[in-house]
């Protein structure tokens, strides 16, 4: 039995070194497996005892209908899993690599080093980005300045945070483009899915109009709106008219206020337009064309002046 050993021992001599890479990645991909189930099953259980908590079953429904920071532990919770994923891929490889190189020879590590010194004046600024990249990435992770699920602004691109990777951070806009943004360029992130949102809703009315009689108008449709038991969920605060807002030759804009959830924004928006020209109609009140007035506020706001 023995010598059975020792002869096959012998046979495969020659080719240990192939052998020994075949055990080095099937190892590497066996334990980047078991480390992404486990930051899989925590992200899940993580997510899953939060919706349990507040008796809900989606994500949707949570972010409607419970606490903010239960809505913020769930997006943070999977932000960190998908940067985690991210840190196990390239470490698994980088220690993969690393090993396959020391067992071919041991030799040619010294002498990468060796170049690396060399190039490593050239490569330095690169490096250097990338390093940029990788830490603002972390910290915005972890400083939970965004997170994967929020409606974020950063300037050129604006849309839904769809992935955080250690260098990349993907957003969706409106239009389904994906936008590729390197975190080291990331210079400042407004974000429309923490705390709270405020829909602003800016009406252009003419002067033969009883300003009064309008805002109680518009005001009697957004608390109806507040009261609805399909949308009671949404806000946070009671509606408030702030008035004129500013003022042309042709018509003053009267602008109006609603606090809401975060992420409800546009829905809310949307919904308040339809119900305020419902209420408008009803109380035969007829506005100027949107030809006619587009006005901006002093604050950027665009107003909505009366009907097509």
């Amino acid at each position: 039995m023995a010598e059975f050993w020792t002869s096959l021992t012998t046979a495969l001599t020659p080719f240990d070194i192939p052998i020994t890479i075949v055990f080095y990645i099937l190892g590497a991909f066996v334990f980047r497996w078991i480390l992404l189930k486990l930051i899989d099953r925590s992200v899940k259980q993580i997510v899953s005892g939060v919706k349990k908590k507040r008796g809900v079953t989606d994500t949707q429904a949570l972010s409607v209908r419970s606490p903010l920071a239960a809505v913020r532990t769930v997006q943070r919770t999977r932000t960190i899993g998908s940067v985690l994923t991210n840190i196990v891929n390239v470490v698994v490889v980088v220690i993969l690599v690393v090993m396959i190189i020391a067992k071919i020879d041991p030799g040619i590590l010294a002498s990468l080093s060796i170049l690396s010194a060399a190039v490593g004046a050239g490569l330095g600024f690169g490096a250097q980005r990338i390093v940029g990249d990788v830490l603002n990435g972390l910290f915005m992770v972890m400083e939970d300045q965004l997170g994967v699920g929020d409606v974020i602004d950063m300037g050129e691109a604006t849309g839904v945070v769809e992935k955080v990777g250690v260098r990349i951070t993907q957003i969706r806009d409106v239009e389904g483009t994906l936008w590729f943004v390197r975190n080291g360029e990331i210079q400042r992130v407004g974000s429309f899915s923490q705390g709270w949102n405020r829909v602003v809703f800016d009406l252009a009315v003419p002067y033969e109009t009883s300003r009064a009689h309008v805002e109680r108008v518009m005001l009697h449709a957004a608390k109806e709106l507040t009261e609805d038991p399909e949308w009671l969920d949404y806000f946070i605060d009671t509606p408030e008219m702030w008035g004129m807002e500013s003022i042309s030759s042709d018509a003053v804009v009267l602008r109006l206020t609603i606090r809401v959830r975060p992420g409800t924004r546009w829905e809310v928006e949307r919904e308040l337009r339809a119900r305020t020209q419902d209420a408008l109609k009803s109380a035969d009140i007829n506005l100027p064309s949107l030809k006619a007035i587009v006005l901006d506020g002093a604050d950027g706001q665009s107003t909505t002046g009366g009907t097509a």
